[in-house]
């Protein structure tokens, strides 16, 4: 009986410390999507001059898109003007994101469908990516590979050192989509 009384309330501490750690990294992730988030332009509904309906404006509408240049699995640097000329749709997803997966299979058709029309995907990952140490870094890559081969990807992915440190970090929640054409100046579309 005093064994049961020691035990129970030991496993009931290890419970709360799993679900106040749970809570804790789930609270700063938040905080730190809505920095990012509130450091970026937004789009604005503002009312129209002449008394008619209100106009949504985009900051990156009539602008060229921002260049950037991310990794791909093997090392090799990808910049968003290698693709210029086609209409280019920016995925962003992770490997612990659910919706993502149910997603996935859709934008591979999709892809398919239109690549011969000039029409590609860029899947970025959200993974939380440790470049400080060589030996988590390369598990995290293959924990990548292995959701890309799972899934049959046959677009390009590429990784970030943090969401925060991407210059596409607008975009910080998963699933979450961009639209780019292939018309200049490109003009973003987004989506969920």
């Amino acid at each position: 009986m005093r064994r049961n009384t020691l035990v129970i309330p030991a496993v009931l501490f290890i419970l709360a410390s799993f679900a106040w750690a749970g809570w804790a990294n789930w609270e700063y992730r938040r905080q730190a999507a809505e920095r990012v988030q509130a450091s970026t332009a937004q789009a604005v509904l503002t009312p129209d001059a002449a008394g008619g309906a209100p106009q949504f404006v985009i900051p990156l509408q009539g602008k060229p898109a921002p260049e950037f240049t991310l990794e791909d699995l093997s090392g090799k640097k990808v910049s968003l003007a290698s693709y210029k000329g086609k209409a280019v749709l920016l995925n962003f997803w992770a490997t612990w994101c659910g919706p993502c997966r149910i997603e996935t299979p859709w934008l591979i058709e999709l892809r398919n469908q239109y690549a011969a029309q000039g029409f590609e995907i860029l899947g970025i990952s959200a993974d939380d990516i440790n470049r400080d140490d060589p030996a988590k870094l390369s598990e995290e890559k293959q924990e990548i590979a292995r959701f890309v081969q799972r899934m049959h990807m046959p677009y390009p992915v590429l990784m970030t050192a943090t969401r925060s440190a991407s210059p596409t970090a607008v975009w910080t929640i998963c699933p979450r989509r961009s639209l780019w054409t292939a018309a200049e100046p490109w003009w973003p579309r987004k989506w969920g």
